[in-house]
């Protein structure tokens, strides 16, 4: 009672003191590492989180063990298992460490590697496996048997899960392809279209307008036909389609719908007012010569409010300069002034 009672203490002294040094001492560090220039002294800081106090008691025990009355292989087993969760711990600090360099690489090379928790996750795992690995040779545990069952066991792991290592596979190589990317808007074959908010490790994240979330396993998209409203840049052109009546004077339809594009551009939030908006009329409908308006907008969504700011100003000013937009209409001529027969 009075070894485990020793013991004991020194777990509680030591959550304490972690606690106090946590709270006071870290933040006050982290608080000074977010005022230097470089990141890797937040990027340290942030991956002992809560680990401190941890760390505290295990020492505080391992230092009290020689004061208690407990038999040498008992103290030797005891310190094996603080040494165990020692370096357990050292694991979870490097993954973390790891994730974030990974992390703060993508962002300072967008271009070269866009952000995606699929590396990052991918890193950590990595980091995990070598760090048990080495924790278990540390133990006295030899690990040649284990990578020799793991290269067995991998090979029916792979054909059991097959569909998850495709996705996996698929992940990567739309990341590494740097053809899609987190904030994309992107739209399928099948219709599906919206913002690219993540790929993991087994499927994309996508937001639609709708702000509903749709979910697209990795190797579907990488063998999809994929459009990217973001590439090459975000900037896209649109078009309004209007028709004009028979009786209109075509160039001064163009000229007036140009005029009206160009202060659209100008003064409406999304436009490219460096853009230069041209018309083609390109068919002789049923009741009007329809023409289309060739418009730019900075994203892919602006075109939608652009869209609709232009018709209401387009219509305004065709009203005002006598330009008829005319509805569907059919004329029927009779022949020597047949009347149609009566209907039975």
């Amino acid at each position: 009672m009075r070894d485990a009672g020793i013991i004991l203490g020194a777990a509680i002294v030591g959550w304490i003191l972690g606690v106090i040094i946590e709270k006071y001492i870290i933040r006050r560090i982290r608080g000074l590492s977010k005022s230097t220039r470089t990141r890797i002294d937040d990027i340290i800081v942030k991956s002992i989180h809560n680990l401190v106090p941890l760390w505290i008691i295990l020492a505080l025990i391992a230092f009290v063990l020689s004061f208690t009355s407990l038999k040498p292989h008992i103290i030797s087993y005891i310190n094996k298992v603080i040494l165990v969760i020692f370096m357990y711990s050292g694991v979870v600090v490097a993954a973390r460490m790891a994730a974030e360099f990974v992390r703060e690489y993508m962002r300072s090379f967008e271009d070269v590697l866009p952000p995606s928790t699929l590396l990052i996750n991918v890193t950590k795992i990595v980091v995990y496996v070598v760090g048990i690995l080495m924790i278990l040779h540390t133990l006295g545990i030899s690990i040649a048997p284990i990578l020799t069952a793991l290269g067995v066991t991998s090979l029916a792991v792979a054909l059991a899960l097959q569909d998850t290592l495709s996705n996996l596979f698929a992940g990567l190589q739309l990341i590494v392809a740097r053809q899609l990317r987190p904030g994309d808007y992107i739209r399928l074959e099948d219709g599906l279209e919206g913002y690219i908010e993540d790929i993991t490790w087994r499927n994309t994240i996508i937001r639609a307008l709708s702000n509903n979330l749709i979910i697209v396993p990795n190797s579907k998209l990488a063998q999809s036909t994929i459009i990217n409203h973001y590439k090459p840049d975000t900037e896209l052109n649109f078009t309004v389609e209007v028709g004009v009546s028979y009786d209109t004077d075509l160039k001064k339809a163009e000229k007036v719908a140009l005029e009206e594009a160009k202060k659209l551009l100008n003064e409406v939030e999304g436009g490219v007012p460096e853009f230069e908006p041209f018309v083609r009329f390109y068919e002789f409908g049923d009741s009007s010569i329809n023409m289309k308006v060739f418009l730019r907008a900075k994203e892919y969504v602006y075109q939608f409010m652009l869209k609709h700011e232009f018709i209401k100003r387009l219509k305004e000013r065709f009203d005002k300069e006598g330009i008829e937009i005319p509805f569907p209409i059919r004329t029927v001529y009779l022949k020597n002034g047949l009347q149609p027969p009566d209907e039975a």
